[in-house]
Order: C-alpha cells, then structure tokens, then sequence
C-alpha cells in the first residue's frame, strides 16, 4: 500500500523523544512523495517540522487505531513496533492497572509495587481449567498453559522468569508454584504441596536481600521441578541453584542489606532460645551494618523468623537442627567482628581473649588457639617440605571473610540439600513442570565477575528463546499451508563462542588461573591479543587496559577485570577447613564431610556452594578427587548452565518477561526509558520483531467475516464464508503480497488490520453520518412543528382574550341597561301599588257588605238541603237491604253447588295421591311440607281475618261518636243563634280588646329590641366560644395527629427493630448453618481419610501377612452406629490396629487426624447446639403466626375431623359386615352354603340393600339442601328484622326533652302507618302466595310424572348406570335451583352454593365409597355364585351321602391378601438384612424407579422395616439397619457420585425416609397433619432422634455431593453460554486477538449456548421432580444453580478485558432475562435465584449506562448495590470499546467513582466465591400416603419381605 494513502492529513505517527523516548503526534498535511518533511502536530497543540533522514527517507512509525489500544496480546496490534509496543503497556499499566500482558508466547509481567488482590484461591479456581486465551493476561494462565499440556501432550514443561532485579521474578515463580499446589493437589497425605510453598520463605531467608533496585532480590538463581503422578498430582520437587552471591556475606553498598536470615536472627535475639547465641542489633556486627539501612518498611524480621522456623518444621527439620543452623549464622556473624591487628608488615595478630572470636569458637566447637593462629598464618608444602608464613592484616582478613563465605555457602547447600529431600517422596515421578527464577539481564557502572555469568547466562537463554519462537512460528505456517520465507533475526551465537568456545573468555580465564603469577592484568592482554582483531563483538574501552567491552544481544556492557581471578578460584585456607572438621558441633563437621568430592550428593554444582579451591598441594591418594575440586568457578557455572539448557531443550518453554517500571520503587509510575532497556534485554521486541517480519495479524473466517461484514455487499455474501472473504479481501486489498489464506485463517502483513479498520470506521461513520442527517431532519422537523403549534396557541388565546373583553363590555352596556329598566320599574310599581291599596280597601268594605247578603241566603238554602238529604237516604238504604238480601241466598245456593263439585274432586285427587305416595315415598314428605305450610298460611289468614274484624269494629265505634259530635254541634249551632244578640256587646268589647292590642304591641315591639340586642350579644358570645372551641379542636387534631404520627412512628420503628432483629437471627442461623456444615464436609473429609489409611493398612498387612484375615463384617457393621463417640472410638481403634499392622504408617499424621477429629466433633456439638437454640428462637418468634393459623384453620380442622369420624364409623361398620359375612361362609360346612337362601346369600343380599339404602339417604340429603337454605334466608331475615326494635327501643330510652319526645312520638306515628301499609302488602302478599301454591303444586304434579318416568327409566338401566343417571338428575335440578336462588338474592346464594360444593363433595366422596364397596361385593358375591354352582353340581354328579359330604374337606375360601388389614410394617429376617441393603440401594437404577414406582419407595420399605424393628422391640435389628443403610447410602454415592440422577435420587429418598422418622416419631410438633390411621403407626418403642441429625447429616452430605455434580456439569457451559456466544447476532463485533486466540464468539457445533443451559437445567429440575424431592429442597438447589451461573459468569467477566463492552452488556441482559423466564415457567420465582443474579445484572447495567459526569457517578454508586468497590473500578478499568464510536472510561472519573465508593464497608475480594454453598435446610413435608396400601414390586427383587 503506497505510503500516501497511509500518511495523509489526521493520521497519527510517533516520533523519537528524549524524555518519553516516542511521542505521538498527527500530519497536519498530506504526505507527497518526495517531501523531505512532515508538517506535524503534538498532543499539546504545538506545530513542529520532522525532517525526514535524507539517506533512508523512513517515515516515522504508524499509530495503531485506538481501538487496538491496551489489548491483552501486542500481536493483535496492526503496527507493530517499539513505540506501539511501549504505548499499549503503558496505557494497561497506567490506565487499566493491568500489570499482565502477552507478546506472543511471552507474558510481559510489569512491577506494580503495590499489593494487588488478583492472587487469591478465588482467581486460581477462575483460572483453572481455562483455555490461555480465554481470560486476560496472568501468571495463572502461563501456569494452567503448562500444566494442561503436560497432561495433554504428555511432556515435560518449564517457566522460564527473567528480569532484572527488583522486577519481580522470584513473586512470579512463587504465584507459579502456588497454583500448581492449589490445583493438582498432592497424591498422598504428607501435604506435598504445602511442603513446596514452605519452600519459598526459607530460600528467601538466606537466599535473597535488599538492594538499591528490590528489598527482597533473590540472589541466586534456582530451578525448582515440581514431580507429578500419572495422575497429575504433585509428588514432590526437586531445586537446582546457581551461583549464589557468597560476596554478600561479608560486603554490603550503601542502602542495601545483607541476607535476611541474619537480620532476622539479631531481631529475634531477646528470645530465651537465642541467649545462648550471644547476638543483638544488627548494627553491632560488621557484616550486618555495612549498608547502613539494617530495617526494611513494611517488614518484621521477628515474624518473618517465626515464618522460616514453622518453614523449617513443615520440612522436617525439627528444632535441634534449626538451633545449630541458627549457631552457624551467629557464629559467621562473631567471625565477622574479630578485629585482625598489624605485628608488623608481612604478619598479623588478633589480640588474646578477643570477645568475639571466643563466641565463635564456643558455638562452633573448635579449639581458640588453632583458630586464632590459622586466622593469621598458612601453611605451604613443596616437593621436600612444609613451612608456616604469616600474612599481613589486609590478607588475613581477606581469608577471615573467605571462611566465613565458604561457611555460608555450605550452609546454603546443606540447607537445599534438605529441603530436596523433605520434597522427594518414593511415588515415581511421571512428569514433571520447572519453574526457573533467574537473573536477568544486568549492567551496571562497574561489572565484575558475577555480571559477567548473569549475561553468559542471559545469552544462553535468549538462543534458546529465539528458536522457540523461530520454530512456533514456522509451524504455524506450515499448519496453515502458508509459503515459508526464511525470516532473519538476530543470532547470539557468536557471543557464546567468544565466551564458551575453545580459546574464549572462559577458557582463558581458566588458563590464566592455572598460571603460578597470574594476574587480572595479564589475562586482559591475552583477550586484547586474542578477540580485539578477530571478533566484532569484543572491544576494548579506549581510556582502560584491564576492562573489555562485549556486545550482548541486548546492549553493550564493560566489564572490569579487577577480581575476576580471585573470584573465579574462590580459594580458601585448608588449615582453618581442617580446624572446623575438627570440631565437636556435629552439624558442622556434617557441613564439611564432603569436602573431598566434586559434587554435592543432590546433584548441586559446585557453583551453588562456591566449592573451596584450596591451594594445598593434595597427596597422591587423593589426586584424581583433587584435579575434580580444583575446578574453576567458570567452568562450574558453564557446566551447570548446560545442563540447565538440556533440561529446557527437553520441555515445553513458557516464558515470563518481568518489567521494572521505575528505580524509585513508585506504585504505578512508569518509566518509558527503563522500560523501553528492558523490554530490548529481555527479547520482547525480539519477539515483536520476528511477527511483524511475516504475517503478525491472523483472523479466522468466521472472525473476519463478523467483524467486516458491513464492508459487503448483500450480493458478495456467499454461503461459503471461505470464499465471500476471499472475495471480498481481493476487492479491498490490491496488493496480493499484504494477505495470505490459510486452511483456518487469513493471515496480514502489518498494518492490513489497521487499512481495514479504517475502511471499516468510514464505512461506519457515513452510516453513522446519514442516521444522524435523518434523526436531526426529524428533530428540526419536530422543533418546528412544536413552535408552529405554540404560536398558533399563542393567536388562539390572544384572540380569546380580545373577544372576552369585548364581551365583557358588551355584558356591562346591557347591564347597565337593565338596571336603568328595572328602577324605572320599580318607581311605576310603587305608584301603583298606592293606588291599587286605596282601591282594594273600598271594595273590601262593599264586598263585606254584599257577601253578608249572600251569607244569609245560603243558610237557609243548606238547611233545606239537609232535610231532604236524610229523607232521601233512609229511602235507598230500605231498597239497598231487601236487594242485598236476595242476592245472598242466590250466592249460597250457588256456592253450595260448586263446593260439592269440588268435595267429589278432591277425594278423586286424594286417591290418586295415596297412589303417589306408594310409588315414591320422597314425594310425601314434599307434599307434607307444602301442606303444613298452607296450614301456616291458613292460620295466618285467619289472624289477619280476626284483625280485620276488629278494624271493621273500631270504624263502626268511631262512626257513632263521629254522629254523636254531630249532634253536640247542632246543639251548638242553636245556642249560637240564641247568642247572636250579644254581638253588638263583643264588637264594643272587640274594640276595647283592639286598644289593649295597640298598647300590647307596643311593648311587645320594645321587648322584641331587648330581646335582639340581647340575641345579637348572644350570637356574638356564641360565635366567640365557637371560635375558642374550633381553635380548641384544631389543637386537639394537631395533638392527635402528633400522637397518631409518634404512634406510626413508634410501630414502624418496632416493626422494623422486630424486622432487623429478625433479618439478624435470620443471617446468624445462616452463618452458624453454614459453619456447621462446613464443619460437617471437613468431617467427612477427614473420614475418607481415615477410610483410605484404613484401606492401605489393609492392603500392607495383606501384604505383609498372607495368611491375616479380614473382620468379620457383621462385627464392623455393629461397631459402627454413626453417632460421634462411636466413630472416634472407631477412629482409635483404627489407629491402633495400624501400630500393630504395619510401623510405615506416619504416626503423627495418625494422632493429628484424631486430635483435629475431636475439635471437629466438640466443634459440631456446640455449634449443633447453638443451631438448636436459634432454631427455638425463631421458632418461638413464629409461635405467634402459628397460633393465629391455627385459629384460622379451627372450623377446616373441626370440619374434617367429623367427616373422618364418619368416614371412620361407616369403614368399621363395612369392616362389621365383612367379618359377619366371613364367619357365616366359615361357619356352615353343608354343601349348600353358597345356594340362594343360605346364611351367606343372605348376609350378601342383605349388606347390598343396605348399601342401596345408603345411597338412597344420600339422595334424599341432596334433596333437603333446597330446605336447609329456604330456612336459613328465613332466619337471616329474621335476625335483620329483630334487631331494629331493639334499636329503637335504645334509641328512645336515650331521650331525655320534650323535643326528642315529640320526635318520637311522630316517628311511632309513621311507624304505625307503615304496619298498616305492611299489613294491607301481606294481606295482598297472601292471595297472590295462594295463587303461587296452587301453581305450585300444579307443578308438583307434573314433577311427580316426571319422576315417575324417570324411575322407569332408571329402572331398566344397570345399576351404576342407575346411580350415575339419578345423582346426574339432583345436581341438574340444584344447579337450576340454585340459579333461580342467585336471580332472587345474590348474597344469599353465595352462602347456599358454598355449602351446597361441600355437601356434594361429601356425597361425592360418599357415593364413591359406596361404589367402591358395591363393586367389591358384587366381586364377592359372584366368587361365592361360582363356588356354590360348582358345589351344586358336584352334588348333582356325585350323589354322595349326608355323611359322606361331612367327610369331605370343605375347600376354604381363596381371600386376597390385599384385603387383608395391614398395618404397613415389613418383616425381615436378619440374614436378609444384606440381601435387603443390597437390592434397595446397591443394585437400585434410579431411573427405572422413578419412572415406574411412587416417588420415594425405597424410603419407605426401609421405614416400614424399620417399623418392624421397633415393633418387636429389637434394638440390635434397628440399630444395624439404620448403620448399614447409612453406610450403604455413603457407598454408592462414593461409587456413583459423579452421577446426577443418582445423587439427586437418593438426596429425595434420605429426604423422606428423614421425614417419615419424623412424621411417625410421636412427637406432636410432627403429627399434626396426620390422620388417625398414621398416628397409630407411630414407633413406640425407641427415640431416634439422635439417628435424625445423623441422617439430617447425611442428607447435607448428599445435597454437597449433588451442588457438585451440577456444578461439574454446568461449569463448562456457564461462560460459553452466558458470555461467548451471542445470542443476540450482530450486536458485538469480533476484535483482532492476537496469537492467543480466544474461544470465538460465534457458535460452533461443539460450543454450548444459552439454550444449552436453559436445557440442562430443566433436565435437573424434571429429574429431581420424577425422584418426589420436596419443593423447598428444589428451590433451594435451584438458588444454588443460578448463584454459580451468576458468580461464575461475573468472575470471567471481571478477568476478560474483551466482554467488557457496551454490546457485551445487553447480550448479558438479555441472558439473564431468559433464566427469569424460565424460573416463571416453572414456578420458581419467589425462590430466591433472581436475587443471585443481581450483581450481573447490575455489571451488565454499568458497561451500559453512560461514564462520563458527576450525575452518572452517583447514579453508578446507587445502582451497583450489590457489587463491591474492587469489582465496579475492575469492570470500569477493563471496560473497551469495540468500534471507535465508543468512548473510554476516562481515569478521573473512576477516581471519582472510589471517592464516593470510599465510606462503603465491605469485603476488598474481587472475585465472587463459586465454591460457596448455601446452607441448606430440610422443612418437615408429611407424607399423606398410607404404609398400608404400599405395594412391593417384584422387580425389586424383594421377596423375602413380609407385609404385617
């Protein structure tokens, strides 16, 4: 691709810099070929000129997208170079706090020096198992690399760390070996593994110190291999060192320290165990104080002491060794202190009685004056003789401080050879996996002998790194098909000539020693002379002749050749050797005993130990063994190194690279320039170097076309995607030399991704530009529209407000209008009204006069009226009598007539109702009822006549005084006219009367003022107290409200005090559930165990003994009862037996296993305990609610109860006649027993119509229903009509005025007229009632006609079908009447139908009993019909005699065992007990019962035997049933725990063989829900309530087991399904993902995806429904199965920086939201499991919601409630955005987002505990099925049971 369409205007580029060594910067202009120069921008805006080198015209190097930017793999970067290499580390360093990243087979490990929470069991169980692809970058994954393909491939592997020194190798090769340990576990019980990580703080101890660069720097190299089985389990280990840094001993630069062991020693000195040592500080001994910096920050060199000697103990060094290590170490520090004095020039001395010396000689054991001479003297031999010569105080204290290094190095190697054997075990080692901690690359100011080793090393290893690279890359290629072009990259094997080749450094190194006057100086002449023309890469600095300069593979280095001869002998006077051979401390004379031999007996070089040269001429004896020990130092380490290299050329490499981001020990500073040195040392651009040479980035098919499917067309995509890519790829690339295809894979040349996605993001943006054209048209559409509408608006409501003010005037003008007409009317009326009363008073007085005329007229004309009136009515009342007279008689007459018509009739119509009566009987009692209830109405009807007759009595009496008044008036009338000539006195007196009037309305218009004054000061009083009272109320509503809201308050504190202190009780018992469970998988862990030492003593005192035989297992059985003393007792037996066995067994472990047994045990207890003591208290908490439920269930409970004693009285009578009808048969022996009219056929017939008259009562129940309910509408009419007098009757008794009386009194009066209106309603009531009886007995008679075709029908009719037709019959006419009831009175239909379902329940019930039973004696009856008519005829054939038919055996009859009365017990032999054990549960197949059999049978044949047991009253027999179906239980689940269907089978049956325990106990907490029947099943002869926590115990076992098998089974598909597959297609894209390619997104045929889950957990959910497990076991493993789905899923996505996305969350979403749905399809939503989910969903919910403000800040902090600190900053840090429209999470604010998160309490783990289990509880469900209608297959092959 031409260099101008890649370097145009906006593209990034990055340029060298002095400080930041590259900086990024962006073309302000388009670069044209030819241009000697850039026009660039940098990040601060400032505009410079990059000129371009004129000889090589390079362009400065591309910047990779910044969607490739912090990836997990550098391969997956586009462009790959040192600058981008460096940037991505910096931006997961810096930004992402990622310190793990790969580079191709590499992982690149950053420094972070800050402790970092990613190296818990949590991340090694997230790690374990997964492909390294799969998860970000980590140590874990390198280690599960390896370890999986040690199993797979079955190879050896190795880790090779490397770094410089404080960059943290030895803390990777640890975090290595931890896993390895965590994982694999080891193959025995001597904790092998624990053995390897105690390893670590011993070689720390006194291999590693502080320097400048790393306060704990290792300083000394090692390879650890790490043995494993067949099994891959560990065995042991194995550790190789080199070179150790011997010099550190007695020297020390500034700010650094000697090794920790010495610092830890004087630390600890004030011990009572170190007074012997005679130390104390530090600073008082010369090889301590040197570096002047003797404590380190953060560290306690007392603890770490007490960490060293628990290392030392686990290992097996036991106390007297460690206290003669630790005299070895003080007495190297007392040497150190021994002050060496001048005698003269050539000698020295050391003062007498020196302080020190004599410490040393003391805890050594040596002689003071040998010491103290050799100190200061040698000796030297030659061919004749041996002579002393003294030494000068430089060279003898020169030899001082070699001893004491030798000493130390011997120390160093006894100290590995131990450790090596303490990890060595007898098992063979199948493979193994090395983990190598080495040295770096080093250069420093002035380098010496020991930096020249380091980078010979370095080199050494960098060959072999580079053919590893070199050799995966070719077979990449070949793999793929793809032509192989040789690739050139650097080979550094002409520096490992120049120094290990003949004539090399090395070689002339060792000559040079050989040399009697060698010396540094002329060894560096010989280099000059011998490299300086020859070789390129030796040099020699220009201003030095004893130092020379190599080119490394990784920088240029000069070393100084001062001390290289000395070094490299490393000799040491044999004198003092011999005088500490000589001593009495046998830990040193063990030290030096191999001193004549060429290697350690562990296989350390002598190297490790810096082997002593002693320049003592050795005797002929021993000249073989001395040529072997005069072997240089150089030619050790080189002997080593090789080997080393043969070990790692025979395994599998992996490589850590580790990073020292800065010198200052800084958390999270990085340092470009000292990283960009190491990543060149350590071979990392090496790497990037060779990948970007041929084809660095590789996408798969599938891969390339997800994420480049929106560059093609719909007519490109073809269903071969292989060939659409090829398509499409030759369209968007040219050039043909940039892509190759693979088999699999496409693979680019650099920069190919980068062009693409490019391509890509254009591609995108113009879509992106074109939904943005349209959205913002339709928004400035919308914006437009919405201000069109408003300013419409705006008119509309202007114009209103005009037209109303226009109104409003207009309203004004003709107000005023009218108001003008209406007072002009008023003056007119007022005029008028004076007239028209001047008018009317004239003609009142005229008027007066006229009708007083008038008056007097008209009285004597009424007068005259009346007296015709009465003459006239006596006539036509004597006409009216003799008319009414003949029309009675012609009405008797005719009456007569009919009513003896109607006689005859009726006794027609009785006759034929007698008829009626005899065909059907339950009419009479209808016909009864209808009948008393005319009588009523008759009755009635007479009343009412009786009150008729006195109402008609009153008027006549009212009537005669009404005529009486009249008379007494007439009277008047007469006196009135005597009296009217005193009317002109009463006018006189009436004007009299008129003036009084005028003087009393006088006074009465003052008292009248009096009087309102006075009222309107009352009003105004009344209105004051009214305003005192209302202030009064308002106080009282405030205080109330005040008191009602302190109340509400009150309770709702209680409530929630009650709420809390309930949660809190809740969560205790919770807590202690679960500790006791803990306790109780601990326990049974310790018991396999036991179980497996068991099992190998066996096995070797089977070995040992032929002819020992095994106990008999009767005797084990009966020992073992499960409970715990027993089982400890067990466990001591056990141990005894093995002393006795066999002395191979480790005793200690023996005694720890039962001490911690019995903690275990009194731990249980108490905890058991507790657990009962929170389970009362919650249980009395609940005591409460109970009661009140059982209030609320008292009338249910009555109400079964009576229909159960019914159910139970009919059964006994049945049972009555059963044994009637048996005793009859049995009791006549003549032939015809069974022949019509016998004892037995009468018995049968007579049983069978008494069960026809059963039925027929039962018919004639339903029939009375209609009664029941008339009734009670009649008594709850009556009750409502009742209680009103009551009511008035309190009601007048509270009146107390004579206005409440007068009330009253008025109300009696409406009373009484309402009785009238009611007595004429009824009277009117009671013709309409007759006429509705006549109908209705009309219709009574047509019912009777139906009824009697009906029974004729039925009668031709078999007899079920008789019954069935007739209960038909009923419930249609009830259901019509019931209709006809709910038209007339709803509220009292609704009552009726209730009790009308539960009577015709009952029936129902009843008549299926009887049917049952009817059945079952027509059975009955036909057998004994067979018999009788086979008897019959035999007697018809034979002709026997009476006597000969006594003779005769009479044939019993064959009853069905089934019609026995069992009492749901089986019997059982107890040799059979085996037998039995053996086919329940051994040879059960789950499935075949679950299928066919009722769920849980097995529980209940064991619990029905174990009935037996305790019915007989054997002890013996219940106890070894229970012990043999425990243990038989325990062993099939060992045999078959892997087996879902299986575990959860007898997880349900254990579940209900617990419950029926409990259910048949006799206690009455377990019997309530029982029925009679089951109660006296109870056991009655032993408690077992200790064996209930014991099979309590084992069903919490078995639940364990089965969390485990799901898990096992659902932990391959949870990450898959929930995270890789996408089951929203289209949403996320793929990125590039380098070398290490994960699990693709897209779903394969052999991936799991969601439906794959939603499958296997229905399977889980209908197999543990066929097997009956209880509903609340199923919810609770349910929660169990989503909270690992939750945790599982969480846990990878805060490890995987790729499904941190957008289109990642809604892709989880959208999971989550299919596992609700599946909980609501079965039911199981209220069981907890979407709470476990909740922090996915809320991680789902943060990669989705916007991270940019405050605002999203708190939002973010309110919504993640159930997700910690640690993991809401992990999903922000590691959150990437897929396409580049997406924004990163900036760091400020997840600064911000732990600001606000700082105040929360909570745990700082990051990952979600998978491993964690509910803790599970077992709620008592009874069974409501009988034990004595269970019946026994025969495939369970259990015929030797007996039912009882």
């Amino acid at each position: 691709m031409a260099a101008s369409e890649l370097y145009t205007k906006c593209a990034r580029v990055w340029i060298p810099d002095t400080e930041e060594v590259w900086k990024s910067a962006e073309l302000t202009k388009d670069y044209k070929n030819g241009d000697a120069s850039l026009q660039l921008m940098l990040e601060d805006g400032t505009n410079i000129e990059h000129k371009l080198d004129p000889k090589t015209k390079n362009l400065p190097y591309l910047r990779n997208p910044d969607i490739l930017v912090g990836e997990n793999d550098l391969t997956a970067l586009s462009y790959l170079h040192e600058p981008a290499v460096l940037h991505n580390l910096k931006v997961r360093f810096i930004d992402s706090k990622l310190i793990y990243t790969y580079c191709g087979i590499v992982l690149v490990a950053i420094n972070p020096y800050e402790t970092l929470p990613i190296y818990g069991s949590d991340i090694i169980n997230a790690y374990s198992g997964q492909n390294m692809g799969d998860m970000d970058p980590h140590i874990f994954a390198v280690a599960e690399e390896a370890y999986k393909q040690m199993a797979r491939d079955e190879r050896n592997q190795s880790i090779i760390v490397s770094g410089e020194s404080g960059a943290g190798k030895t803390v990777s090769a640890k975090y290595a070996m931890r896993y390895f340990a965590t994982v694999s576990g080891s193959a025995s019980e001597a904790n092998v593994e624990e053995k390897v990580l105690a390893s670590n703080p011993i070689m720390e101890a006194i291999g590693n110190a502080k320097t400048t660069r790393n306060d704990n720097s290792s300083r000394f190299g090692k390879y650890i291999e790490i043995g494993f089985d067949t099994r891959y389990r560990i065995i042991g280990a194995n550790m190789r060192t080199y070179l150790l840094e011997k010099s550190r001993v007695v020297f020390q630069a500034d700010e650094e320290r000697n090794y920790h062991i010495f610092y830890q020693l004087c630390a600890s000195s004030h011990l009572p165990e170190f007074k012997t040592l005679k130390l104390s500080s530090a600073n008082d001994f010369l090889y301590t104080r040197q570096g002047r910096s003797p404590v380190i920050d953060g560290v306690d060199d007392t603890k770490e002491l007490c960490t060293t000697r628990n290392a030392f103990t686990l290992l097996g060094i036991n106390e007297s060794y460690q206290m003669g290590l630790f005299q070895v170490l003080a007495a190297i520090l007392h040497l150190g202190n021994v002050e060496i004095k001048d005698r003269d020039s050539d000698s020295s001395l050391i003062p007498p009685n020196n302080r020190h010396l004599t410490a040393f000689c003391e805890l050594v054991g040596v002689n003071y004056q040998d010491m103290s001479q050799w100190l200061c003297h040698r000796k030297l031999k030659t061919a004749t003789e041996t002579y002393i010569k003294p030494l000068p105080r430089l060279q003898a204290t020169n030899a001082r401080d070699a001893l004491s290094k030798h000493i130390y190095a011997k120390l160093f190697n006894w100290i590995v050879e131990h450790v090596n054997k303490a990890l060595i075990t007898n098992v063979k080692q199948h493979s193994f996996i090395g983990v190598l901690d080495i040295y770096g690359f080093e250069t420093f100011e002035i380098n010496s002998f020991e930096q020249f080793c380091i980078n010979y090393a370095n080199e050494k290893l960098q060959q072999q790194f580079n053919m590893h690279v070199f050799k995966l890359e070719q077979e990449e290629y070949m793999k793929e098909q793809i032509p192989w072009t040789l690739i050139d990259f650097y080979d550094n094997q002409p520096c490992i000539n120049l120094i290990e080749a003949k004539m090399g450094i090395l070689d002339l190194l060792d000559e040079e020693c050989k040399m009697p006057k060698g010396s540094d100086d002329s060894w560096a002449q010989k280099l000059y002379n011998t490299h300086l023309k020859t070789c390129s890469l030796f040099e020699k600095p220009r201003m030095s002749n004893r130092a020379f300069i190599i080119q490394h593979f990784a920088d240029k280095v000069e070393y100084q050749c001062e001390g290289f001869l000395e070094k490299n002998k490393d000799t040491v006077n044999e004198e003092q050797i011999n005088v500490l051979k000589a001593s009495k401390f046998d830990l040193l004379v063990e030290l030096f005993q191999d001193e004549e031999k060429a290697t350690s007996p562990t296989g350390q070089v002598p190297g490790t130990g810096g082997r002593t040269r002693l320049s003592i001429k050795p005797g002929k004896s021993r000249e073989k063994s001395s040529k072997e020990h005069k072997k240089t130092v150089g030619c050790q380490f080189r002997n080593s190194l090789q080997m080393l290299m043969d070990t790692l050329n025979a395994t599998t490499p992996h490589y850590v690279r580790c990073i020292k981001p800065n010198d200052f020990k800084l958390a999270f500073s990085f340092d470009p320039k000292r990283a960009v040195q190491q990543l060149r040392a350590c071979g990392v651009l090496e790497t990037i170097r060779i990948s970007a040479a041929g084809f660095p980035s590789r996408w798969t098919y599938q891969e390339f076309f997800s994420r480049y499917r929106v560059l093609m067309k719909q007519k490109d995509v073809l269903p071969d995607k292989k060939l659409t890519c090829r398509n499409v790829l030759e369209k968007l690339v040219q050039d043909q030399d940039k892509y190759q295809f693979g088999k699999t894979k496409i693979f680019f040349r650099a920069g190919q991704v980068a062009y693409l996605e490019k391509l890509r993001a254009d591609k995108l943006r113009a879509a992106c530009i074109r939904i943005q054209k349209t959205i913002r048209c339709w928004l400035a559409r919308k914006k437009y529209l919405r201000k069109r509408i408003a300013a419409i608006t705006i008119q509309r409501f202007t114009r209103g407000y005009q037209a109303r003010c226009l109104a409003k005037f207009m309203r004004r003008t003709q107000a005023a209008v009218v108001i003008q007409k209406y007072q002009r009317m008023y003056m007119e009326k007022k005029r008028y009204r004076q007239k028209q009363a001047a008018a009317l008073a004239m003609q009142t007085i005229l008027r007066a006069y006229m009708a007083r005329q008038k008056y007097q007229a008209l009285l004597r004309e009424h007068k005259a009226v009346i007296i015709q009136k009465r003459i006239r009515g006596w006539l036509a009342r004597c006409w009216y009598k003799r008319c009414l007279h003949s029309i009675v008689y012609l009405q008797c007459c005719i009456r007569r007539m009919k009513a003896r018509r109607e006689l005859k009739k009726l006794k027609i119509e009785a006759r034929s109702v007698e008829h009626f009566k005899k065909l059907n009987k339950g009419m009479e009692n209808k016909i009864m009822q209808l009948q008393r209830k005319i009588d009523e109405q008759s009755k009635e009807n007479r009343s009412i006549n009786e009150r008729l007759v006195g109402l008609e009595n009153s008027y006549t009496a009212e009537s005669e005084r009404m005529r009486g008044e009249l008379n007494r008036l007439r009277g008047v009338e007469e006196e009135a006219k005597n009296k009217s000539n005193q009317v002109t006195s009463l006018l006189e007196e009436l004007e009299r009367l008129r003036k009084e009037l005028s003087a009393t309305q006088q006074e009465k218009k003052t008292i009248e003022d009096w009087a309102q004054k006075y009222r309107d000061e009352m009003e105004k009083m009344v209105s004051e107290l009214k305003d005192q009272n209302g202030l009064l109320k308002t106080e009282k509503d405030d205080l109330n409200r005040l008191i009602q809201e302190q109340s509400q308050q009150m309770t709702e504190k209680m409530a929630r005090a009650i709420a809390e202190e309930t949660q809190q009780l809740e969560t205790d018992l919770n807590e202690e559930r679960s500790r006791y469970q803990n306790l109780l998988t601990e326990h049974l862990r310790l018991e396999e165990k036991y179980d497996d030492l068991k099992e190998e003593m066996a096995l070797s005192s089977n070995v040992s003994k032929p002819g020992h035989r095994r106990t008999d297992s009767t005797h084990s059985s009966n020992e073992s009862e499960y409970t715990y003393n027993s089982e400890y007792a067990e466990l001591e037996e056990g141990s005894r037996a093995a002393e006795d066995v066999t002395r191979g067994i480790d005793t200690s472990l023996t005694l720890k296993l039962q001490k911690r047994l019995t903690e275990l045990e009194q731990e249980k207890q108490s905890l058991r305990n507790e657990l009962e003591n929170k389970e009362e208290q919650f249980q009395r908490a609940r005591a409460r609610d109970d009661a009140e439920f059982k209030k609320a269930r008292g009338a249910e409970l009555e109400y079964e109860s009576l229909k159960r004693q019914e159910l139970e009285s009919e059964n006994k009578k049945l049972r009555h006649d059963l044994a009637e009808m048996r005793q009859s048969l049995l009791g006549d022996a003549a032939t015809g027993a069974g022949a019509p009219g016998s004892p037995a056929y009468k018995v049968l017939l007579d049983q069978l119509n008494a069960s026809c008259e059963e039925l027929e009562v039962r018919k004639e129940e339903v029939l009375i229903l209609r009664s029941q309910l008339v009734s009670q509408k009649e008594a709850m009419h009556h009750k409502e009509t009742m209680t009103e007098p009551s009511v008035y009757v309190e009601d007048v008794s509270k009146l107390k005025d004579a206005d409440e009386l007068k009330q009253a009194y008025i109300g009696l009066k409406d009373t009484n007229r309402l009785l009238e209106h009611q007595l004429q309603t009824q009277r009117r009531g009671y013709d309409s009632e007759v006429e509705a009886l006549r109908g209705e007995l009309q219709n009574v008679k047509e019912e009777n006609n139906r009824q009697q075709q009906l029974l004729a029908q039925n009668l031709q009719l078999p007899p079920e079908a008789r019954i069935e037709a007739s209960l038909q019959h009923e419930i249609t006419r009830l259901t019509n009447e019931n209709l006809e009831l709910m038209a007339e009175d709803p509220t009292a239909s609704r009552e009726a139908r209730v009790i009308i379902l539960r009577r015709m329940v009952d029936l129902m019930e009843q008549l299926e009993k009887q049917d049952r039973t009817i059945r079952k004696l027509k059975k009955q009856l036909k057998v004994y019909s067979k018999r009788i008519g086979e008897m019959g005829a035999g007697q018809t054939e034979g002709q026997t005699s009476p006597g000969q038919m006594v003779d005769e055996p009479i044939h019993p009859v064959n009853i069905p065992r089934r019609e026995k009365d069992f009492q749901g017990m089986l019997e059982y032999k107890k040799e059979d007990e085996l037998k039995l054990v053996k086919n329940l549960i051994l040879e059960l197949k789950p499935r075949g019962v679950a299928v066919n059999l009722i769920p849980g049978l097995p529980a209940y044949i064991l619990f029905m035997c174990l009935r037996h047991a305790d019915y007989v009253n054997d002890d013996q027999k219940v106890r070894t049933l229970l012990t043999s179906t425990i243990n038989t239980i325990k062993k099939i689940l060992k045999k078959r725990g892997d087996d879902f269907e299986t575990v959860s089978f007898w997880l349900a049956n254990t579940c209900r063989f617990l419950h029926c325990l409990k259910q048949y106990s006799g206690d009455e907490a377990f019997m309530k829900h029982n029925t009679s029947r089951q109660n006296d099943h109870c056991l009655s002869n032993f408690d077992l309530a200790e064996y209930r926590q014991v099979i309590s115990d084992l069903a919490i076992q078995i639940y364990q087991q089965l969390i485990k098998c799901m898990e096992n089974i659902l932990q391959p598909m949870i990450v898959s399904g929930m995270l890789e597959h996408e089951t929203i297609q289209g949403v996320s894209g793929v990125k590039p993902t380098g070398l290490r390619k994960r699990t693709s997104s897209i779903a394969d045929e052999g991936t799991y995806t969601l439906d794959s889950i939603l499958r296997q957990l229905s399977a889980f959910h209908s197999t543990m429904c066929q097997h009956g497990t209880d509903p609340e076991l199923i919810k609770q493993v349910v929660k169990q199965q989503f909270y690992i789905i939750g945790a599982v899923t969480l846990n990878n996505l805060l490890l995987r920086k790729d499904m941190c996305s957008w289109s990642k969350g809604m892709q989880i979403r959208y999971n989550v939201s299919q596992l609700e749905e599946w909980l609501r399809d079965k039911g199981l939503m209220t069981c907890g499991a979407k709470e476990t989910l909740e922090p996915l969903i809320q991680a789902a919910q943060l990669l989705q919601v916007k991270k940019k403000t405050d605002e999203d800040a708190e939002a973010i902090c309110s919504m993640c409630q159930a997700l910690t600190t640690a993991q809401i900053v992990k999903v922000l840090n590691l959150y990437t955005p897929v396409n580049e429209f997406e924004e990163r999470v900036s760091v400020a604010f997840i600064r911000t987002i732990q600001t606000r998160l700082r105040d929360r309490c909570e745990s700082p783990q990051l990952l979600m505990d998978t491993k964690m289990i509910y803790p599970v509880t077992f709620p008592f469900n009874p069974s409501s099925l009988a034990l004595e209608t269970i019946q026994i297959p025969t495939s369970l092959n259990l015929g030797f049971l007996t039912r009882v």
